[in-house]
């Protein structure tokens, strides 16, 4: 079997991940704009990403916050200028998967950002996080869930 060599490993895919948590953490902190960011990133930054994924969550995050932040503001138990920066981001990253990458499966999504938040949240940020994201799923991925309960 051969590899479909248009398709980004997984590996880079999650190294772009690890990168776009830095990154929206960066621009929450200091600003800038989305094309700076990136081309900092990507000069620091000579291992195998996945450059299309990193730049399309990039952009759209930082192009469309509000409407990113609503996805998920209903959600929250606190004000979202009361969440940490790091959970910030990763709530912002899934709420991107859930809608704008639909080729990604709903239960990869939230272990992808759970294990990000285990590496760069506090303590148990990690529970908050799947909590979150796994009401959002419900909501944005349904259809998705649903076919995955029935088999």
């Amino acid at each position: 079997m051969s590899e479909d060599s248009s398709q980004p490993k997984i590996s880079h895919r999650k190294k772009a991940r690890n990168l776009l948590v830095q990154a929206l953490y960066q621009w929450q902190l200091a600003d800038g704009s989305s094309s700076d960011i990136e081309a900092q990133f990507r000069a620091d930054n000579a291992a195998k990403i996945d450059w299309d994924f990193f730049h399309q969550a990039l952009v759209h995050i930082i192009t469309n916050t509000e409407k990113v932040d609503q996805t998920f503001a209903d959600k929250l138990d606190r004000k979202l200028n009361q969440i940490d920066p790091i959970e910030l981001a990763l709530l912002r990253l899934g709420s991107f998967e859930f809608s704008e990458r639909i080729d990604v499966p709903y239960k990869v999504v939230i272990n992808e950002y759970v294990d990000l938040a285990k590496k760069y949240g506090a303590t148990d940020s990690y529970k908050y996080i799947n909590g979150v994201l796994d009401k959002l799923a419900r909501d944005l991925r349904a259809l998705e869930i649903n076919r995955t309960s029935e088999s």
